[in-house]
């Protein structure tokens, strides 16, 4: 066992001493060691019971003959973080969580790992610690919030956002502001939509490191202790045939974690933090990859912020294992991949059943016949840019319009409510990059601020920065090379010409050529904003967008990212 390190022979009696003074017998000393990392915290509603999942997963630790050990790191709730500096530590804090595991778990050389997770970063993080450290290990998350209910309307965060914004022009009284603020969230969980947590929950079931119903069962059911009391139980049996993730996690997984996603119609946050894990498996998962499976792969769920359902909805109708039966009977799914569950994907969705039709449609009937994520490139995001393809309106999947450039979300958020942005406007948000954030934040608060103006079927928003799995229109993030990289971005001023073009995939900047290179040659260096510890430090370090937004290490490199970096220069 990797633990007899730690705790067999007699020059290890100090380490089997100090084990000692954690209450262990000797028993409980002989055992394969597992270490269970939480991210519980009375901060986040996705983790505020976590302790009850913890508690379930030790019981089936040692249901399996096992010796629980627990251990903690952080988490971030992206919702309070969101519209205020906070937000610039949200993707910074996927690489602490995965370094801080790291260290941990190399410290004390546990035999098994069970990662307990929840929301936005966490999930990413701690799939990236996966990876690096590849010892028999799963992924239990915390579950999903279930929806709100005000006045007989299904409800979530997001309505919450969005309402802000008909508060500000009118359409919404404070008294009904009140009720949907204090009916919106129920309880703990992920919030209950198809945001970036449950969208990265329900891909660590296709991915193969999760058991099924890791995306979709409720928070707050009695099936969630017995599905974390499983992942205890499942976690020895990994141990005891040494069967670690890089062993499970194959090429055909990765396909079907981007099938799942586009069939999905997931959070664009996912075309960050699937590459960024893929690399700390050691391989290479390049944005083209989701563009081609996105011609082939169409949207077979209408999901929240999208369409009307909530994961609760995904989960009735069969959850994960169900969309994959869909896509298995199409030739959609990489059947032969393996499973922590220890069976293929092909015997997950073999076993599972479609219950309503029209939360997860079938292939003849899709949503849209296409992936509900596209990737673009043009002369605005040579390297690339990403859309909810399924979050566009029709009227808008070709466009051309003048740019309403802001320097930062606040900055657009204010003038879009106040009614500076208008009709056939393409607003352009710059400096929200990884590096020049720094710490690339989500711009619900725009987004939001379309939706609550009644904006968002006449108004294109592209930013260098990202979206919340919560937003909404034809909204392209991710723009590469960013505004602080010399991207094209930087160089757009009010009124140039913005063209996107959804069928193409093209996102353009319609200046002449002389003209950018003129203004290219006139632009000042980039200049760091005003930030210290952390976020200079990862301003510093922080790598393209289009690879993951990688921490960049000096010496050698981070799984295949230095490759995966050059194709996607080649692409240009």
């Amino acid at each position: 066992m990797r633990s007899d390190i730690l705790k067999q022979g007699w020059e290890r009696t100090p380490h089997r001493s100090l084990l000692k003074a954690l209450g262990m017998t000797d028993a409980e000393i002989a055992r394969p060691l597992v270490g269970i990392v939480s991210t519980a915290n009375e901060i986040v509603p996705g983790h505020l019971h976590l302790h009850q999942v913890v508690e379930a997963v030790r019981a089936g630790v040692y249901m399996g003959g096992g010796t629980p050990l627990v251990f903690s790191t952080i988490a971030v709730c992206d919702g309070l973080a969101m519209g205020h500096d906070g937000m610039r530590y949200s993707l910074p804090s996927r690489d602490l969580i995965a370094d801080s595991i790291e260290i941990v778990t190399r410290a004390t050389p546990f035999d098994g790992l069970v990662f307990v997770s929840n929301c936005d970063k966490v999930t990413p993080g701690m799939l990236m610690a996966m990876g690096r450290l590849d010892i028999p290990s799963l992924l239990v998350s915390g579950g999903p919030m279930l929806a709100g209910s005000v006045r007989g309307r299904s409800v979530d965060l997001v309505s919450v956002f969005e309402a802000v914004g008909r508060h500000r022009c009118g359409q919404m009284s404070d008294e009904a502001l009140r009720e949907l603020e204090a009916g919106a969230c129920p309880g703990a969980g992920s919030c209950a939509g198809l945001f970036t947590a449950n969208t990265m929950n329900s891909l660590a079931e296709a991915l193969g490191v999760a058991l099924p119903g890791n995306g979709t069962t409720p928070a707050v059911s009695a099936d969630r202790i017995r599905l974390a009391k499983a992942s205890g139980l499942q976690v020895m049996a990994l141990i005891e045939r040494r069967l670690p993730p890089r062993q499970i996690v194959s090429h055909a997984s990765w396909t079907n974690a981007v099938a799942v996603d586009l069939a999905l119609g997931g959070s664009t946050n996912s075309v960050l933090h699937l590459p960024a894990i893929a690399a700390c498996f050691g391989v290479e998962l390049p944005l083209r990859c989701f563009d081609e499976m996105g011609r082939k792969v169409p949207r077979l769920c209408d999901l929240s912020p999208v369409g009307p359902g909530h994961i609760e909805d995904f989960h009735r109708a069969g959850g994960v294992p169900a969309l994959m039966n869909r896509l298995q009977s199409g030739g959609l799914l990489q059947g032969e991949a393996h499973t922590v569950g220890l069976v293929t994907q092909a015997e997950v969705a073999g076993q599972a059943e479609v219950a309503d039709e029209e939360v997860i449609r079938p292939l003849s009937r899709p949503f849209q016949a296409e992936g509900g994520i596209a990737v673009l490139h043009g002369s605005l995001a040579p390297r690339g840019a990403v859309v909810k393809r399924s979050g566009v309106p029709s009227n808008l999947e070709k466009h051309r319009g003048p740019a309403r450039v802001f320097e930062n979300g606040e900055d657009a958020a204010g003038a879009i409510l106040g009614g500076v942005v208008r009709v056939g406007d393409v607003v352009v948000i710059r400096n929200e990059g990884p590096k020049g954030g720094p710490g690339m934040r989500e711009m619900l608060g725009p987004t939001a601020a379309l939706a609550g103006m009644g904006l968002l079927d006449s108004v294109l928003l592209v930013t260098d920065g990202r979206f919340s799995g919560g937003s909404r229109g034809a909204v392209i993030g991710h723009a590469c090379p960013e505004a602080a990289d010399e991207g094209p971005i930087s160089l757009v001023r009010d009124g140039d010409p913005v063209e996107f073009n959804l069928e193409n995939r093209s996102l353009d900047l319609l200046i002449d050529p002389g003209e950018q290179q003129r203004r290219a040659g006139e632009a000042q260096a980039f200049e760091p904003a005003k930030s210290s510890g952390l976020l200079l430090r990862y301003a510093a370090a922080v790598g393209p967008v289009s690879g993951g937004a990688l921490l960049q290490y000096p010496m050698g490199k981070q799984g295949a990212n230095e490759k995966n970096m050059k194709e996607e220069t080649d692409h240009e």
